[in-house]
């Protein structure tokens, strides 16, 4: 049965996955880069953008994992670019240039309407405006069979959590303190009830931690 799941999310010590003021010099807000730090550290991470070399321990086997049978992906709007409002700039394509890191079909949840825009490396972006359901149900379809990871942002992730839509969720805990931003379990209050953890272990630099939909009773 196919999933949805969060990976890989990274939130700081108190408890923000990003920090105040998003632009396009600091997406993650102004300091909030900080938070993926051990990631950069990886070897797959560098991998995926060209670079060599990198640790192969704990944090580098989790970001591996990450994208193991994913065959779509799905975005909120500030994850693909800082951009606010009715599309104006049909130039802008992503933060990551013209080889996005996903090599699958990505949906990115709008209230803006904007022509699908393929990428090189098997990554095309498409636009969703009629909802997360929806969003979901496109990015099923598309994945033939294979699971669907949800990439944020926490705004986003809080939507699916509530509607009780993530099978999954592994988390990284970085030892971070950002103070301000956005934190992902604001407002929610049924993680307790619907969610149990299956896995806590602890590298040198973060604390993965699995929170897996209990079955129901």
């Amino acid at each position: 049965m196919q999933k949805l799941v969060v990976r890989g999310y990274a939130l700081s010590l108190d408890g923000f996955s990003s920090a105040p003021e998003q632009s396009l010099k600091n997406p993650f807000g102004v300091g909030g880069l900080t938070i993926m730090d051990w990631a950069f550290q990886t070897r797959t991470f560098r991998t995926m953008f060209g670079q060599e070399g990198g640790s192969t321990g704990l944090d580098d086997r989790f970001l591996a994992k990450a994208m193991d049978n994913i065959g779509a992906n799905i975005l909120g709007r500030n994850m693909f670019g800082p951009v606010r409002g009715p599309w104006t700039d049909d130039e802008w394509k992503g933060w990551w240039g013209s080889n996005p890191p996903y090599h699958t079909p990505v949906f990115v949840v709008t209230h803006h309407a904007r022509e699908s825009l393929p990428m090189e490396g098997g990554t095309t972006f498409h636009f969703v405006t009629d909802g997360i359901e929806s969003a979901l149900q496109q990015a099923f379809a598309a994945a033939q069979g294979k699971d669907v990871r949800l990439g944020g942002g926490s705004t986003l992730v809080r939507q699916y959590l509530r509607a009780g839509l993530v099978d999954e969720l592994h988390l990284v805990i970085t030892a971070k303190l950002l103070g301000a931003g956005e934190r992902l379990f604001d407002g929610i209050d049924n993680i307790a009830r619907d969610y149990e953890c299956v896995e806590l272990i602890a590298s040198e630099a973060v604390t993965h931690v699995r929170l897996v939909k209990k079955s129901p009773a």
